[in-house]
């Protein structure tokens, strides 16, 4: 069933993301949960390289970075839960991943793995664990979110490795008044300032609402509230491309009508080092639906990848300043979406 043949596909998205994230803080963190397709063999082994070679596009420098490609591995969620980790990374590893990034650190049938075993699997197999996606917050009081345990998220982000340890969460924890962002900055700052003191960057994931307006100030876009009460040294974003070009079509007016025209590009080349991260992942425009677009595997949409990737490559200092992550919320068949979505990554090149 396509995503958004659902009332709400972004909360949708949204609170399933946090069932998987939201348990109890323990030896490990969050639990993924299994998906309802069947487990099966991996399909379509071969490397991403060779499909890239057949499939390249122009005579140009790849405008894919050279150790830069990961997968957010919610969208292999099904396939952890049920084959478990190891299986799952070898076959990034011939895909020709570089990264991952985790939405949780167990493998459900797969059995228990500790977060040293993890970290060792990975790097076997040629994988930075480069971040992780966690709750931001929870009426529970032993939740695993920031607000909740904040040094157990942390002492678990160190024992993987990692650099970056964010949350896909929206800051509406408030609500969606400009102060109430206000207060969600704040929060942001201190998980910022304790993640930097273990050498790490805290980062929020955006979805297309962050760029709706606040209901106080209806001029006020909330994404501006949050670049401007978040210290940059702090709190960093990553940015999911898809998501807020779905931001663009929902909130290029305002709640009166009047035109608010924004670029989702704009924003990362005006202040590129807030950015470390990015989520690629593709869509098809459809006006006739209510978010723009309809999610489907990277390189069958029209989100221009090739121009996306290479401004933000080209800037002075900035060819290996980022990092970039395919996902599918709910991939038909999850192993050959990682498959295909490197190998068309990888197929880009510079025009001339």
């Amino acid at each position: 069933m396509s995503r958004f043949s659902q009332p709400d596909p972004e909360l949708t998205h949204r609170l399933s993301r946090r069932g998987m994230l939201g348990v109890a803080a323990g030896a490990t963190a969050a639990a993924l949960l299994g998906a309802t397709a069947p487990a099966t063999a991996a399909t379509g082994t071969a490397s991403a390289t060779t499909d890239a070679a057949s499939g390249a596009k122009g005579r140009g420098r790849p405008v894919l970075p050279p150790g830069r490609l990961g997968i957010q591995l919610y969208s292999l969620r099904d396939k952890v839960s049920t084959l478990g980790f190891g299986p799952v990374f070898a076959e990034l590893e011939k895909y020709g991943y570089d990264e991952v990034e985790f939405a949780g650190y167990t493998q459900g049938s797969a059995g228990p793995i500790t977060l040293a075993q993890l970290k060792r699997l990975a790097r076997n197999h040629g994988l930075n664990p480069i971040g992780s996606h966690v709750g931001y917050y929870s009426d529970d009081p032993n939740a695993y979110t920031f607000a909740q345990n904040l040094t157990k998220v942390l002492d678990d982000a160190q024992a993987l490795g990692l650099k970056h340890i964010g949350t896909a969460s929206g800051p509406f924890r408030y609500g969606s008044t400009v102060d109430a962002w206000k207060r969600a900055a704040d929060d942001f700052n201190t998980y910022g300032a304790a993640a930097r003191a273990r050498g790490m960057k805290f980062y929020q994931h955006n979805h297309s609402e962050e760029f709706s307006f606040a209901t106080d100030n209806p001029k006020v876009r909330l994404y501006d509230v949050l670049l401007k009460e978040t210290d940059p040294d702090l709190v960093h974003l990553e940015m999911d491309i898809y998501w807020a070009y779905v931001g663009q079509f929902r909130f290029s007016k305002r709640p009166d009508g009047t035109p608010a025209p924004f670029e989702p590009l704009d924003y990362v080349l005006e202040r590129p080092d807030r950015y470390p991260l990015f989520h690629v992942k593709d869509g098809v425009s459809d006006p006739s639906n209510p978010y723009g677009y309809r999610m489907t595997d990277v390189g069958d949409g029209d989100i221009d990848y090739q121009r996306f990737i290479s401004a933000v490559t080209r800037l002075r200092g900035h060819r290996l300043a980022h990092h970039w992550q395919a996902e599918h919320d709910n991939p038909a068949e999850s192993l050959t979406f990682a498959r295909r979505s490197s190998a068309h990554l990888h197929s880009l090149r510079e025009k001339c």
